[in-house]
């Protein structure tokens, strides 16, 4: 079944983070499945910590990056908006090069808040970190320009 409200693939995805933080780190959403999207980030010093190994905090952005765009995918953006509200991260395995891949699936998809599952994995298929994400969903405001 497929969960997207929204007609998406990665290309028109790759536009919208065009000048945000996904795109300075690499994020590249790379396959969009009928209910889960994935992303990959290449593992470079720009995104180590100082003992040369992939930083927590950049897993936890590329984590909130593809979890944030799928639950975007699965509102009515006329009527609602997401915003992150809380996120975790258990880093399991560290990495110095290559690229990993963030795979967001649902755990509920409601009308006043998402929880998304994100497993990050090394070109091996081993697992790198797990993260629970949560959205709220809220009514879209107007906002002065």
């Amino acid at each position: 079944m497929d969960i997207w409200r929204t007609e998406v693939s990665p290309e028109l995805l790759e536009r919208l983070s065009h000048g945000t933080l996904s795109e300075r780190m690499g994020i590249r959403i790379s396959e969009v499945g009928p209910d889960y999207l994935c992303a990959t980030m290449p593992v470079t010093p720009d995104v180590h910590q100082p003992y040369g190994v992939l930083h927590g905090g950049a897993s936890v952005v590329l984590a909130e990056t593809v979890g944030s765009v799928a639950a975007n995918l699965c509102i009515d953006r006329e009527r609602v908006e997401c915003f992150g509200q809380e996120i975790n991260a258990n880093h399991l395995r560290s990495i110095a090069s290559g690229l990993v891949t963030a795979t967001a699936r649902p755990y509920h998809i409601g009308s006043r808040s998402h929880v998304w599952g994100i497993e990050i994995r090394d070109e091996q298929g081993r697992l790198v970190c797990v993260s629970r994400l949560t959205m709220a969903i809220v009514q879209r405001r107007a906002r002065a320009s």
